[in-house]
């Protein structure tokens, strides 16, 4: 796509109303993590019986159903044929959108200053950076198919839309609250003293250990990997920590080591394919495998609009995965690097970078740098990989819980 074609893309309505519901939830995701880093004048501030968890943003498919009645809204076809066109052309820009990253542009409150309204900063927040596209593209086929099913079941054009959009205000409210009823079913399998293992930030994991700790007044641990590159883990750590919650990151190549001392591990998911097997932060895999190896359970909580059609059999079946979080933006540093007073082994390249980053008035203190690799090293960075069905030992969904067998029966009933 060049240039032109991808600003007329962008410039497509629903693009902005997508972007429209996408900036109120990244403004409450940042007012969520402002929050987090001042939990002392975030709490005076706080009405009486608020809760931390009501940062719950819209999540990205229910966003783009948003979208979409909104395009019903302003169609000007008359007809159902032509109507499902202009959803399906919709659909397509917005997935094409998602597939590059989509930047995001909003304002949100200054980092010095996160609780003033006047003290606001332009960031660029990222639509699908370091994920993967499936569930974007899994909500709005499953729209779509509504559509189709309903103006099925009312001849009337005009009746049939009317029913659509009253229908799909409700279908996208069942969607928002599809965290809380997976928290539900979920939280009963987190035991008493049990230590849980998660990897990555997954908002639906996060709302389900929060309800087992606040509301059900268990008392556990949580082991975060760290989600390398984004730091997803150590983000969800400080929502538990800052919950009461006693938590501990873990480096993603230490999942072998840390998996004989949990009970349980419990991931989100990007999307849950007809097999039953799920696509998720990379590293998911490895976890699903290394957890049935030593007979630890492996859940997995996902909502029924990231239930996708695709029948991957392994990783290089899963469709081409866009966003900005390619090689070439990733960096690797040296976090365990010792001031140059302390490195009389080093080379002088690795000196010379260590010096740089050193503070004058500290000797022996830890200081990490870029390892810059030389342009004849390729760097590959997967977003998501697929976990086969054989490693999952149960769904948590808004369906209720599932075994890996029944989401294809459930993908029929979805769809048909």
């Amino acid at each position: 796509m060049d240039q032109e074609q991808q600003q007329q893309q962008e410039q497509h309505p629903v693009i902005s109303d997508l972007c429209f519901h996408l900036s109120k939830c990244s403004s409450a995701v940042f007012a969520a993590e402002a929050e987090a880093a001042h939990p002392l004048s975030a709490e005076n501030d706080k009405p009486s019986g608020s809760s931390s968890n009501k940062r719950a943003s819209i999540p990205l498919p229910v966003a783009a159903i948003r979208a979409l009645l909104n395009v019903i809204r302003r169609s000007q076809s008359e007809t159902m044929m032509g109507l499902q066109a202009d959803l399906r052309d919709a659909s397509d820009v917005m997935v094409a959108f998602g597939k590059r990253g989509g930047p995001i542009l909003h304002h949100s409150p200054s980092s010095e200053s996160p609780s003033s309204e006047h003290s606001t900063i332009a960031t660029t927040r990222y639509l699908l950076a370091g994920r993967s596209h499936i569930a974007l593209s899994s909500g709005c086929e499953l729209f779509l198919k509504y559509v189709i099913r309903a103006s099925l079941e009312t001849p009337n054009f005009q009746q049939c839309k009317s029913e659509v959009l009253e229908r799909g205000e409700r279908f996208a409210e069942f969607s928002t609250q599809a965290r809380d009823r997976i928290a539900v079913v979920g939280s009963p399998f987190i035991r008493e003293g049990s230590v849980v293992l998660t990897h990555g930030r997954s908002k639906v994991v996060e709302a389900l250990l929060l309800r087992a700790a606040l509301v059900e007044k268990k008392r556990f641990r949580v082991m975060v990997l760290e989600g390398r590159p984004d730091a997803g883990g150590a983000k969800s750590a400080r929502t538990y920590a800052n919950a009461g919650i006693p938590a501990t990151v873990v480096l993603d190549s230490a999942m072998g080591y840390i998996m004989e001392s949990v009970d349980l591990a419990i991931v989100g998911a990007e999307g849950v394919v007809e097999n039953g097997g799920v696509v998720n932060k990379v590293g998911t895999f490895a976890l699903g495998v290394m957890a049935k190896e030593l007979g630890v359970p492996l859940y997995v909580a996902a909502e029924s609009y990231k239930f996708t059609r695709l029948y991957p059999l392994n990783n290089a079946d899963l469709p081409e995965m866009g966003g900005v979080m390619g090689g070439a933006s990733l960096k690797f540093l040296d976090t365990l690097a010792w001031s140059a007073n302390s490195t009389s082994n080093a080379s002088e390249e690795d000196k010379s970078a260590r010096i740089a980053t050193t503070d004058a008035n500290s000797s022996s203190s830890l200081h990490p740098y870029v390892v810059d690799l030389p342009p004849s090293v390729s760097i590959e960075n997967p977003p998501c990989d697929f976990t086969p069905a054989k490693y999952i030992t149960l769904l948590f969904t808004d369906l209720g819980v599932l075994t890996t067998s029944a989401v294809s029966d459930e993908l029929i009933r979805l769809y048909q």
